[in-house]
């Protein structure tokens, strides 16, 4: 099939297939396919939570993700040709990942990307919209997806015995196309998958963490002058800022300790331009888990943040969806309750 471009004249321009290895790195495969994961399953987003990730044998995974069922997926990529022993890699990694438990795949998460406070159940359950009755068990089961220019024909017939076996792998082929003027084009064909059918603490390349100048110029007209508020309170503050790629947690210090305590996200992120408190993250995050503050000053801070009527209950968190310009004072009060957070973390301390 010829591929054409149609420009504002009507003319058309022809994409012609090109040998991807010939002028671009794994590496490049590897950004595109880490920005656009939706295309790699046959049956379900991906949730990309780590990139090269060292395993317990000193090899690196391509990318690390999750499916809507909690599964954890290995995604081998190839810009050429995939030579024989592409699966038997694909293999040592799943290996590898079967041994993570839910918390080493939360560190592994929030390492990538760029916030230590990003709970991966919360996230996953955004990413995928999962009703509130619908579980989620993380790493029962292990998916493994091949990407290349070509998938040779042993991987193919391996790939497929695997799958008869139980054993789930994924081949998708890309076509490469370039046209003069009219730019590149990458198509994919999932060759064999539609047919039917305590480890050492991981590590991997994190996503790029955004500056304040770029998040500010992320948001619409409405979240703009809330988060400049917000972040101008915290210069003047000294409060710090943890950066990631979709936001900013902003915490207080206590004793040298950082206690996480607003997350800022920006439109693209998975809950969209939004501030969230949440108390308590786990048993090591939140200021209900590393301070002093009693039950009845936690429940009268939550209360208060809830009295401003901008935030609404989401599970154990508070939730500010920035659809609508706030007012002044609206935006006052949550700078007021900040104000509250600091003096009651000072005035209790942390846990002993």
């Amino acid at each position: 099939m010829r591929l054409f471009a149609v420009s504002p004249d009507g003319e058309f321009k022809e994409f012609t297939k090109k040998q991807f290895a010939t002028e671009h790195s794994e590496q490049m495969l590897e950004e595109w396919l880490e920005k656009s994961p939706d295309a790699i399953l046959e049956d379900s987003k991906l949730l990309v939570i780590g990139r090269q990730v060292t395993t317990n044998l000193g090899s690196s995974i391509d990318l690390l993700g999750l499916d809507r069922s909690g599964a954890v997926v290995v995604v081998e990529l190839k810009r050429g040709r995939t030579p024989r022993e592409t699966l038997a890699q694909a293999l040592e990694y799943a290996s590898y990942v079967e041994q993570l438990d839910a918390q080493q795949l939360d560190e592994l998460f929030q390492q990538y990307i760029g916030d230590e406070s990003l709970a991966l159940a919360d996230y996953h359950r955004e990413y995928f919209d999962l009703p509130p009755d619908e579980a989620v068990a993380f790493n029962k089961e292990q998916r493994i997806v091949i990407v290349g220019q070509e998938i040779s024909g042993p991987i193919r017939q391996t790939s497929s015995f695997l799958r008869k076996k139980g054993i789930k792998v994924t081949c998708v082929e890309f076509s490469y196309f370039e046209s003069e003027g009219a730019g590149e084009l990458l198509g994919q064909d999932i060759v064999v998958g539609e047919e039917s059918a305590g480890a050492q603490r991981p590590q991997g390349l994190p996503a790029k963490t955004l500056t304040p100048d770029e998040f500010l110029a992320d948001a619409d007209e409405f979240g703009r002058p809330v988060f400049k508020s917000i972040l101008d309170f915290a210069a003047r503050r000294k409060l710090p800022i943890h950066w990631g790629s979709t936001g900013f947690s902003l915490g207080v210090e206590q004793d040298g300790l950082r206690i996480p305590v607003l997350f800022c996200y920006n439109l693209g992120s998975v809950t969209g331009q939004s501030i969230y408190y949440v108390p308590r993250r786990g048993e090591r995050m939140g200021i209900a888990a590393r301070t002093a503050i009693p039950e009845a000053e936690l429940d009268r801070l939550r209360n208060r943040l809830l009295a401003t009527n901008l935030f609404v209950a989401t599970g154990g968190s508070l939730k500010c969806s920035i659809t609508r310009r706030l007012t002044d004072e609206e935006v006052a009060q949550v700078i007021n309750w900040l104000e509250d957070v600091i003096d009651t973390v000072s005035k209790h301390g942390l846990k002993t």
